[in-house]
């Protein structure tokens, strides 16, 4: 490989092969890598000097063995690399054209007039690669100077905001139909028997201990009747289950146990309770709760109070 492939041509051959290699180990996803895992990349650059570590001892090496050598190791070892290859030679044209190097033989002709202490230099004309990706450094310049600065295109920092403003959209209108995203904004009475039913099916699992199986309350209050505490609506039910009672006293918050698409459920399941009158339900407590339709829309109003019943009780 050495023989045929300089330096220049192997280590980044190399780098890019490992760093593909990881590319594939690796999910990140749509970003790269080296990106969503920082480790990656100090390993990416200990592994490119390890690379020219390399390459520098094993060019000292090897010098140093080729002084090593008798005169004739020499000669048999310049022999044998000079050695023409048939299969190669599509390889040697395409570096003779992307280097414009001239042998070692015919160096002579390079070697400029002046020297200094025994120092000459030779006159080599720029890699043409190098040229080429110079000129093509200059074409990109003018196009990127136009298309920032002439047309005013989206700088990085445009762009992101504008992702970031449509992943904020985006994030929204996700939030108005997922299921478990709601709040008590969102929340809406759910009239499905099947959802009733789930509603029931948690209640009896998550709220008899205090509420009794028909709702007519024990440690809790009862929740057949039209008195409420922290109000009487779905959005006002839906809260208390997720944010719990009054602070210090009361229920507890059941945000962390029980899914918010849940939690609508038993709070639909609960407003079917109004006005079952259970046997020995628990007396009322807090305010009454009355709904009224507005005239252009239809909707009901907040919790109306219109008598305390016991402002002390939970």
């Amino acid at each position: 490989m050495k023989k045929y492939f300089p330096a220049y041509v192997r280590v980044p051959l190399l780098f890019f092969a490992f760093y593909g290699i990881i590319e594939l180990a690796v999910d990140s996803g749509d970003r790269p890598a080296f990106i969503s895992n920082p480790y990656i990349l100090i390993l990416l650059a200990f592994f490119l000097f390890l690379l020219i570590v390399l390459e520098t001892v094993g060019g000292a090496v090897k010098q140093v063995l080729f002084r090593l050598m008798t005169p004739e190791e020499r000669e048999e070892k310049e022999r044998l690399d000079n050695l023409p290859l048939k299969e190669h030679e599509w390889y040697k044209k395409l570096m003779k054209k992307l280097t414009k190097t001239k042998p070692i033989d015919e160096e002579h002709e390079l070697v400029m007039n002046h020297e200094y202490d025994g120092i000459k230099e030779l006159d080599n004309d720029l890699p043409p690669w190098w040229t080429y990706l110079f000129y093509a450094t200059i074409i990109f310049s003018v196009v990127y100077l136009a298309k920032y600065e002439l047309f005013g295109g989206d700088t990085q920092i445009d762009e992101y905001n504008k992702k970031m403003e449509l992943a904020r959209i985006q994030i929204e209108e996700y939030k108005k139909t997922a299921p478990d995203l709601l709040t008590a904004d969102q929340v809406t009475v759910l009239t499905e028997p099947a959802d009733i039913a789930a509603g029931q099916a948690l209640f009896e699992t998550n709220c008899v201990a205090c509420h009794k199986a028909d709702g007519g309350g024990s440690i809790g209050p009862n929740l057949t009747d039209e008195y409420w505490i922290l109000g009487g609506s779905i959005k006002d039910i839906f809260n208390t289950i997720m944010e719990g009672g009054r602070d210090g006293k009361g229920m507890i918050a059941w945000k962390q146990q029980i899914k918010p698409s849940d939690i609508q459920k038993i709070s639909s399941y609960i407003i079917t309770l109004q006005g079952t009158n259970p046997p020995d339900a628990k007396a009322p407590e807090g305010d009454k709760y009355v709904q009224e339709a507005t005239q252009e829309e239809g909707a009901t109003t907040d919790e109306i109070p219109e008598t305390e019943q016991d402002s002390s009780a939970e």
